[in-house]
């Protein structure tokens, strides 16, 4: 499939990048394309996307501001709020979003794009339901797929007139499935798949993964709590685990794409210092593409000893290096975005708190499936961590990841791509 399709994201924060990085080698040139920022874009397109990055970017940062930013935070997701799934009913009625979105279709958003991109005749993947719409209703030629991002939607993610979508989805847990449903999108337009896992964290076979988690188990699980009541489990699926790591218990800290939770970064490198100081833990601060996160941290930090950030200036470059960093990574401390996915990796995921509605509902899921735990008081960390660490609950959370786990999404997607599309 090399080559054979375009891949369409939009470089507003990470989710949709990162989804789309995934499926790099079956993009047209090797190269996804960024529908708010390609080359030729329109100079009323680019304003349009412009001011609403702008506008997501400031209201996730000023939700930090005293009672205020709670209030102006709740009044912006109001308008993207996932609705209580049961009881089950009709969710299909248009809302403000669609109505808002099909409004600047109208006036030909997104039709530059779409006409230059048809010129090629193969199917279209994207991350974000925007440009699935565009290539709706600008009549794109071939295919059009969309790949969820979150374990649960809003209504937002299905069409005008869902039940007449000609858009097919790629979901990546039951539950977004069922809701597209909902929604009224026809049950032979969604195919559960699973989030598109990177391969290079999983290997043939899962080799590399599984050979990454004999090393974290020992890790986090140091008084063998949770080895001794689950051996036979561990043996079967794992074969025999190290005496030791090939690495130090580490945790990998990734900030969202606005940079809101740079400061927390530093408050648990402070209270984490002296276990940092000596040795006994290393700390992954993963800074992204924002170089204003790298400064401020390479600054606060610069007297603090096993401290690594992970920084590029470019998407690429930066979700390979992150990748890699995962490998030697024991637990992911995130928001719940897409990164819920990655305990699928095995690595239990701390959750920072969760910013927007669609977090919310990651975050119940990270929860529910055992795969995480919401963080603690931070002035608190040191505590609470190394104790759940010497019970062997991160160890079981690690388990939990690799035996629930769906991770063959891009395998999965080629192959509705290549039966749908005839390639």
């Amino acid at each position: 499939m090399s080559n054979k399709v375009w891949v369409i994201s939009i470089d507003m924060g990470y989710g949709h990048q990162r989804t789309a990085y995934a499926l790099k080698h079956i993009a047209m040139d090797g190269e996804i394309i960024s529908a708010n920022n390609y080359k030729g874009i329109p100079a009323k397109d680019k304003k349009l996307w412009i001011q609403s990055r702008s506008f997501y970017e400031f209201i996730s940062r000023f939700k930090k501001v005293p009672f205020l930013g709670d209030f102006a935070f709740s009044v912006y997701d109001n308008f993207q709020q996932i609705v209580n799934f049961y009881p089950k009913r009709d969710l299909s009625q248009t809302g403000f979003v669609q109505k808002s979105i099909y409004s600047l279709l109208k006036h030909n958003w997104g039709k530059h794009l779409i006409k230059k991109l048809a010129k090629d005749n193969v199917p279209l993947v994207t991350t974000f339901f925007n440009v699935a719409f565009m290539a709706e209703y600008f009549d794109y030629p071939c295919n059009i797929f969309c790949i969820v991002c979150d374990t649960d939607i809003s209504r937002g993610w299905a069409p005008l007139n869902p039940s007449q979508t000609r858009i097919k989805y790629f979901a990546p847990t039951v539950r977004a499935a069922e809701r597209l449903e909902l929604y009224g999108v026809k049950k032979e337009n969604i195919y559960l798949t699973g989030y598109p896992l990177p391969e290079e964290n999983i290997g043939k076979s899962e080799s590399i993964l599984k050979e990454d988690l004999r090393n974290r188990l020992v890790n986090l699980d140091p008084k063998k709590k949770y080895y001794k009541k689950y051996k036979v489990l561990i043996d079967d699926k794992l074969k025999k685990l190290p005496s030791k790591s090939d690495h130090p218990l580490t945790i990998l800290f990734s900030v969202g794409g606005a940079g809101a939770q740079a400061d927390l970064a530093l408050k648990i490198v402070n209270n984490l210092k002296d276990r940092l100081n000596a040795g006994e833990i290393k700390l992954i601060l993963s800074a992204g593409i924002r170089k204003n996160v790298f400064d401020f941290f390479k600054e606060k930090i610069k007297d603090v000893k096993n401290v690594e950030i992970i920084y590029e200036n470019n998407f690429d470059d930066y979700f390979t290096n992150f990748n890699k960093a995962l490998r030697k990574t024991d637990i992911l401390w995130t928001k719940p975005s897409e990164l819920s996915f990655y305990a699928m990796l095995a690595i239990p995921i701390i959750i920072a708190p969760e910013i927007g509605s669609q977090e919310k509902f990651n975050k119940r899921w990270i929860e529910n499936s055992g795969f995480g735990v919401a963080e603690q008081d931070i002035d608190c960390v040191e505590d609470w961590l190394f104790d759940w660490i010497n019970k062997g609950y991160f160890a079981e959370m690690a388990m939990d990841g690799f035996i629930k786990g769906e991770r063959n999404g891009i395998k999965n997607i080629k192959k509705h791509i290549i039966r749908c599309s005839g390639l």
